[in-house]
């Protein structure tokens, strides 16, 4: 149990879950504590110990019972639900089937058939089958049963009959045979469990039981013990599949643990879009962020005290040096406003969330370094988030924002938005504001409504859009990108955090 708990940490850990080496020690003594017989007082001390954030209780949820089992229901013999008279039918019927069909069937149900019996009963039956034309029911079934033997179908039998089920070495085997160990994600969990069981020749179980209870009940077995038989089979079949799906998910978890490969550079996470990041991967960047704030508020820093003089402004040096001869004895500059006053107009629907948390979280990261900043989150309507932010640090933030605006799946609406931002917030904007766009410009077909947008931009300063979508696929399907092209001042493509961060950074350049 040491060794499995000790799994299930690093399980955590390559999900992302910060676990100290305190923590796991402070588990291994709740454990001695509580023992392992209780499965909820286990599973809540664990939990209890090793999770402190709500945010990891779904990776918690989701590997637990990977590694300690769902306590899936028992496999029990087919005979186990007939009563005496019952199981007395059962065997008349067996003795007045063919011998060979009649001892297939007992080993089935004793769970008595090895690999070399089954190479022996292939023989008998394809003989048998060959002596039996004149019953072509029964030599259908024969034949049936001599094609199991030449795959899992009889094993398959033998398992559910019995009660028994595989071994562990089994299931490992017909995992190997199906890709399994090279499995490395939780959502292949599925596919492979079925193909297990496809391999293991579920898919032709239900033919070939009815075709037995068929010829059981024409050899006088009754419809009660009959039925009995095919629920208790069924059942078997049911739990079996819950045994195969946990073995699958342990090996999934367990891979994923033992070739978790090594963390990626950050100048490589830098480079990777959004919507690939795993959960650990976008944990790291997103302390990053406060490490790329700083150095943004440096260089706007540095910036603003170049500022103060200005740049220098020919024309006006000219105009005012005319007086000694055009000799430049007095210098001017053209001062200018570095520091921005910021208004953002955000998609927060699902495909966006992840470029819209890291640009909030950078923006204010620098708040010092600008002169105001007004946010406003929209889905199918916009609202202004603003206040968030003056209670709460940016991450702290950011999430509550989120958490009160449930994603949304092909019901975005810019131009409704727009509209919206036009009537209730347009006194945001003025000559020295900059206003960002962060979209995907998928706007599902409904208007764009251009004219507010173009009302928005003649009251700013400059007009900026932040999109996380390649060029090369703006203006297809429900896009509506290239519509607000011409309406704009500068374009970025922030699919990445060092093209966002460059974004960013070029707001602090004019």
């Amino acid at each position: 149990m040491e060794e499995r708990i000790v799994e299930f940490i690093a399980g955590l850990r390559a999900a992302g879950v910060r676990i100290s080496v305190a923590e796991s020690a402070d588990s291994f003594r709740a454990i001695t504590e509580v023992g392992v017989i209780d499965r909820d007082i286990f599973r809540s001390a664990l939990r209890t110990t090793l999770i402190k954030d709500p945010a990891d209780v779904e990776a918690f949820d989701r590997l637990f019972p990977l590694y300690f089992g769902r306590e899936a229901p028992p496999m029990l013999p087919a005979t186990e639900g007939m009563d005496a008279d019952q199981q007395q039918e059962l065997r008349d019927a067996l003795d007045s089937l063919p011998q060979e069909l009649a001892d297939l069937l007992r080993k089935l149900l004793d769970g008595q058939l090895s690999e070399q019996e089954m190479a022996q009963m292939r023989q008998q039956l394809q003989q048998a089958q060959n002596g039996q034309g004149s019953d072509r029911e029964l030599q259908e079934l024969m034949q049936q049963l001599a094609q199991a033997m030449r795959n899992r179908l009889a094993q398959l039998l033998n398992w559910l009959l019995s009660g028994q089920g595989p071994s562990k070495e089994q299931l490992q085997q017909i995992g190997q045979e199906v890709g399994l160990q090279r499995a490395t994600h939780p959502y292949q969990q599925s596919s492979l469990t079925e193909r297990m069981l496809r391999a293991m020749g579920m898919e032709q179980l239900a033919e070939l039981l009815r075709e037995m209870l068929e010829q059981l009940a024409e050899a006088g077995m009754s419809q009660e013990a009959l039925k009995q038989l095919a629920e208790t089979t069924q059942a078997n079949a049911d739990a079996l599949g819950e045994q195969v799906n946990q073995f699958v998910g342990a090996s999934i978890a367990r891979q994923v643990t033992n070739q978790q490969p090594p963390p990626a550079r950050m100048s490589d996470l830098m480079q990777r879009p959004f919507q690939s990041l795993s959960q650990q991967e976008a944990g790291e960047l997103r302390n990053e962020v406060r490490r790329l704030a700083a150095q943004l508020r440096s260089r706007a820093s540095l910036r603003h005290r170049r500022g103060k003089t200005g740049v220098l402004d020919p024309k006006a040096t000219i105009r005012t040096n005319l007086r000694y001869g055009g000799v430049p004895v007095e210098l001017k500059h053209r001062r200018r406003h570095v520091k921005p006053k910021l208004v953002l107009i955000c998609d927060i629907s699902t495909s966006m969330r992840p470029v819209v948390q890291f640009l909030l979280q950078l923006v204010y990261e620098l708040q010092d370094q600008v002169a105001r900043a007004r946010s406003f989150a929209f889905i199918d309507d916009v609202s202004e988030i603003t206040g968030a932010f003056a209670e709460m640090r940016p991450d702290k933030a950011i999430q509550d924002v989120l958490d009160n605006m449930p994603p949304g799946y092909y019901n975005t609406d810019l131009g409704f938005a727009l509209n919206h931002f036009c009537k209730e917030y347009l006194d945001s904007v003025d000559g020295r504001t900059t206003v960002i766009v962060v979209g995907d410009g998928r706007n599902n077909y409904n208007p764009p409504r251009l004219d507010a947008f173009e009302t928005i931009k003649r009251r700013a300063r400059r007009m900026l859009w932040f999109n996380p979508e390649p060029p090369v696929i703006w203006g297809t399907g429900d896009s509506d990108m290239r519509k607000y092209l011409p309406f704009c001042h500068s374009v970025h493509e922030v699919g990445t955090l060092q093209q966002l961060t460059d974004a960013v950074d070029h707001l602090f350049t004019d």
